[in-house]
């Protein structure tokens, strides 16, 4: 389950590559308020056939300005009322039935987080991006990453108009390395999916 559209594009893309072979479905929504709003619901209807199909559930929401520690304790909280259990809160030999995760701040930071798949999108993007003080750290990009990948791609002769959040992410994710992102929660990600699958074999 997914804050937005664009995101949706681009975990269409990067989930086959993590964890090979296994079946998913996607589920976006237009906004991350959108998403808290519904949740509560589409969980609960998700528990009553979960014991039969053996499926689990990941949520997706990116950070933004908030705090990260309150953003999480929201999402446990709406976890736990729909009478299922988050994968982080379980331990020794069960599973959880859902995973969270945040995106720090936003989707961008994991394109950030891969130069080299940007680049192959966008050739004239410079090589030493990565290299560049302000992102060298792509979960610490200040004033948002949308922003700052919209104002690199501008800068060198893309989306001129505005960043089209879906078509970067169309364009990008496909390059991407998963094994090599340099974004903490992208790596975070990543290795949630393989533990929610292996506890499951």
């Amino acid at each position: 389950m997914l804050e937005e559209p664009s995101a949706e594009v681009a975990v269409r893309v990067l989930v086959p590559k993590i964890i090979p072979g296994v079946d998913f479905t996607t589920v976006a929504f237009t906004s991350k308020n959108e998403l808290l709003r519904k949740l509560p619901g589409r969980l609960r209807g998700c528990a009553v056939g979960m014991p039969f199909t053996g499926s689990k559930i990941v949520v997706l929401v990116d950070r933004d300005a908030e705090d990260c520690v309150r953003l999480k304790k929201t999402l446990d909280d709406i976890v736990v009322a729909s009478g299922l259990r988050t994968a982080s809160a379980v331990r020794c030999r069960e599973s959880g039935d859902v995973l969270l995760r945040i995106v720090v701040e936003e989707l961008e930071a994991w394109f950030f987080g891969d130069v080299p798949a940007i680049r192959k999108a966008y050739p004239r993007v410079p090589a030493n991006l990565g290299d560049q003080v302000k992102y060298r750290d792509p979960d610490a990009i200040s004033g948002g990453t949308w922003e700052a990948l919209e104002t690199v791609l501008q800068r060198h002769g893309y989306h001129r108009e505005r960043l089209r959040k879906l078509t970067a992410a169309a364009e990008i994710a496909p390059h991407m390395d998963v094994e090599n992102n340099r974004s903490q929660s992208f790596q975070v990600f990543r290795d949630g999916l393989r533990r929610l699958v292996s506890e499951e074999k």
